[in-house]
């Protein structure tokens, strides 16, 4: 194998990875009221140097290897009714990857999500269920980014509040189920568990855990590091958030991640600090 395969090889593994990893569920399962509009810019720190194999054994990366990068996004949500909301992700990755045979770079745009969710119903006005559909759109042609396939994604969510040790909580429960067209297509399954807690009376701090995963199938069961070849790799991760709101309208969220089983998969650390900006139309 020559230097440049090599390279390519787990540098394609590593982005794949980082893309999976630090794909969030935006999506909060509650309602936006008509007219708001939420913005929340994000950035999202990776590094990796190990990975699972077909078998769920876990290993250091060939040659040393050592995988890290940046990830920028931008995430709105618009309430169009008191049922319907509309929502786009946009993220820009920038990747190094580094091996005793030497290093390789990439950098630019990936898949552009853009998804509406439905209210389906709720219960005195304390847990919510939606639906929500996305179309999924690459914004690249290099295949180190991604799939560069087009795909549909179909998620149901359950989100309600209560209180625990006498303070509001939350929760949200979600699964999406996605669908990369084209040859040897891939169907993944998302999900992900959430509980939170606010930690004072005005409602300024408030921590949450995180735990979920990937599962993803294709008519290629064939064994290799990286999930863009292979297609057919699983992996959980575990995430704790810290939120402090500066105002009603601008909150901070800073968040840390690590992954804790997986198959054909590599295995990282993630930490992620994201905005939230809210504006009211109406």
């Amino acid at each position: 194998m020559t230097l440049k395969n090599t390279l390519s090889k787990y540098l394609l593994a590593a982005i794949v990875v980082f893309a999976l990893a630090t794909g969030k569920s935006y999506a909060s399962g509650f309602p936006v009221r008509p007219g708001r509009i939420s913005l929340s810019p994000s950035a999202t720190y990776f590094f990796a140097n190990k990975a699972w194999d077909a078998d769920s054994h876990k290993g250091a990366f060939a040659n040393n290897g050592k995988f890290s990068s940046w990830s920028y996004s931008l995430y709105s949500e618009v309430g169009l009714s008191r049922k319907f909301t509309l929502s786009v992700l946009a993220p820009y990755v920038m990747n190094t990857f580094s091996t005793d045979l030497g290093t390789r770079k990439s950098s630019g745009f990936q898949d552009l999500e853009v998804g509406i969710r439905y209210y389906l119903a709720n219960i005195n006005y304390k847990y919510y269920f939606s639906l929500q559909g996305t179309a999924i759109v690459p914004m690249y042609t290099n295949t180190a980014l991604g799939y560069n396939q087009k795909g549909a994604e179909l998620k149901l969510a359950f989100a309600g509040s209560g209180h625990l040790f006498g303070k509001n909580s939350f929760f949200v429960l979600e699964n999406g189920v996605r669908e990369y067209f084209g040859y040897e297509s891939v169907f993944q399954d998302r999900y992900n568990a959430t509980y939170g807690l606010t930690l004072d009376k005005k409602f300024r701090e408030q921590i949450s855990l995180s735990v979920g995963g990937f599962y993803a199938t294709s008519i290629n069961k064939d064994f290799n590091v990286n999930p863009s070849a292979s297609k057919n790799f699983a992996f959980n991760q575990v995430s704790l958030s810290y939120g402090h709101a500066f105002a009603k309208s601008l909150s901070l969220f800073l968040t840390g991640g690590t992954f804790v089983t997986g198959r054909n998969t590599g295995a990282g650390t993630n930490f992620s600090a994201s905005l939230n900006y809210r504006i009211d139309t109406k």
